[in-house]
């Protein structure tokens, strides 16, 4: 399947999905792989995981750049090389959950989550964050709250990627309404607080969750 979505999450960040209807070889034949990728899709068991990586350079393939254009530093964050004369600074953020890999592509440092709905999330959910926030919920709102508060906190970590943050102990999430699409949450780190907006919404069976840095 093409592109499944485009959304504008502001006038400098665009959130771009593909819904994988493709089996393996259709995908593999339609992108052009670095040996270093080559190596790691061989790694991959899952053939989920293994679609969803290719569906991420079909996207990358959409916005003009390709799989030697991304590169990963020491921690593990993804990043995108400039191309020609540009001198802004490109972000990029990556995500799959099963039929859907997400991309988001902005001018500010920015980090998505995507899950799919599952009871789990609810089962696990007094592991990573504080359950008032599920009270007078029927069941299956319970479920998309418990993930969207996953996405917040997925989402933040994936900005700041720094070894020893823990999603009960150091990210806590404003109350919101799902409605609202949008939240605010809180890093508290190493004797530094910082604040992050998030958007989120739902995509067929999915979540997906944008953390933004506030800018002072």
């Amino acid at each position: 399947m093409p592109l499944f979505k485009i959304i504008y999450l502001s006038k400098n960040a665009k959130l771009y999905l593909w819904k994988i209807t493709e089996d393996f070889d259709t995908l593999f034949n339609r992108v052009n792989l670095k040996d270093s990728s080559l190596a790691r899709l061989e790694t991959m068991k899952s053939e989920s995981h293994r679609k969803g990586f290719l569906a991420v350079r079909m996207l990358l393939q959409h916005n003009d750049y390709n799989d030697f254009d991304l590169y990963y530093d020491k921690f593990g964050k993804p990043h995108i090389k400039s191309q020609g004369c540009s001198i802004k600074d490109v972000h990029i953020s990556i995500s799959h959950s099963n039929d859907f890999s997400a991309v988001v592509i902005s001018d500010e440092n920015i980090g998505l989550d995507i899950e799919i709905l599952k009871e789990k999330t609810l089962k696990i959910a007094p592991r990573f964050m504080g359950i008032s926030h599920l009270e007078n919920l029927n069941k299956e709102e319970k479920i998309k709250k418990a993930t969207v508060v996953w996405g917040i906190k997925e989402s933040i970590f994936k900005i700041k990627n720094e070894k020893g943050i823990s999603f009960p102990d150091h990210i806590f999430e404003d109350d919101f309404n799902f409605e609202d699409k949008k939240a605010s949450a809180t890093l508290k780190f190493n004797d530094k607080e910082e604040k992050f907006q998030i958007q989120f919404d739902s995509i067929e069976d999915y979540i997906f969750v944008c953390a933004f840095e506030n800018i002072k």
